[in-house]
């Protein structure tokens, strides 16, 4: 039996209705997914709360967190969070965004305004005692004394000279040097820097020259070369051997500082300012080294086969 023409045009208009349904939950269900991927890949911690106070969506990132945070700065473990909610109609959207590298930064800033104050404050009475001390040297004997003085005031004016570059910016002058002479100059520094243990330090021979700031790179191998002096001193070895490599790789300089003294405790934090593992040092060293290479368009790193570092400076 026919259906009237009526029913059969509804039966028509629901059947559409139903595909319609059928194709907006799709859509809802794609919309959806397309919601919560954009969600799970915002930087912050993010919850969705209802009005019953109920977690109807959080991303992974809330995984560090025990129970939802209130608003304002939270530290958990070593991380900081600033913690952030609003209210959109009858839910509660909170987050929670890691701001560990700026506390970070406003700490080095901190330190870093302190350090060229002390620093300011302690070069004037290190430049006069140095003056003393020459005058001293030729009127008496006491050799051994006054250079055993000479050296522990070469480790503060390094601290100094390393804080105020620091903390004013690296700033780069290049002129056309030898490289050997760049090396004859640090050998001459390095003396001043005392160690108990007896260290052979092995230096590049070459006729090449290079276009740099001398100074600049001067004092990056006296902070590398002092760096490794002072890991053959914490090592169970009762002699030492640090050696520098030269050679030349397309446009490059490469120079490779290797020692035999204690491994590195946390290659993370080796290039951190303020931070070291040694029980001598300031943890500026290498950080400023870095700094340094960085200025000149080079590479500083630890080298992959050997203890050390690797260094490469581009030849234009």
């Amino acid at each position: 039996m026919e259906l009237p023409k009526s029913q059969k045009e509804l039966l028509e208009n629901l059947e559409t209705l139903i595909n319609q349904t059928y194709i907006i939950e799709k859509e809802f269900k794609e919309l959806k997914n397309i919601l919560e991927g954009v969600i799970e890949f915002l930087p912050q911690a993010l919850w969705v709360i209802d009005e019953n106070n109920e977690i109807i969506f959080q991303n992974s990132k809330t995984k560090d967190f025990n129970v939802i945070p209130n608003n304002g700065e939270i530290q958990i473990k070593d991380k900081y969070y600033l913690v952030q909610s609003s209210n959109i109609k009858n839910k509660k959207i909170i987050s929670a965004t890691d701001i560990t590298e700026q506390k970070r930064n406003e700490r080095l800033i901190a330190m870093g305004q302190m350090a060229t104050h002390l620093a300011h404050e302690i070069r004037n009475p290190i430049g006069s005692i140095n003056i003393y001390l020459s005058l001293l040297n030729k009127k008496c004997n006491q050799n051994e004394i006054i250079n055993e003085m000479k050296s522990s005031l070469f480790r503060v004016e390094r601290i100094i000279k390393s804080t105020l570059l620091f903390s004013k910016g690296v700033k780069i002058k290049s002129l056309i040097f030898p490289i050997e002479k760049l090396f004859n100059e640090v050998d001459k520094i390095i003396k001043f820097y005392p160690h108990t243990k007896e260290i052979k330090i092995i230096y590049p021979t070459t006729n090449e020259k290079m276009k740099s700031d001398f100074d600049l790179l001067l004092l990056v191998f006296q902070n590398l070369i002092i760096n490794a002096i002072d890991a053959i001193e914490e090592d169970d070895k009762e002699h030492g051997i640090i050696q520098i490599d030269y050679t030349q790789e397309d446009n490059y300089h490469i120079f490779k500082v290797i020692d035999n003294g204690k491994e590195f405790e946390d290659k993370s934090i080796i290039f951190e300012p303020f931070k070291s593992t040694k029980t001598k040092g300031h943890g500026l060293g290498l950080a400023l080294s870095k700094e340094i290479i960085k200025k000149h368009n080079g590479i500083l790193e630890l080298c992959k086969t050997k203890k050390g570092f690797l260094i490469k400076i581009p030849k234009k």
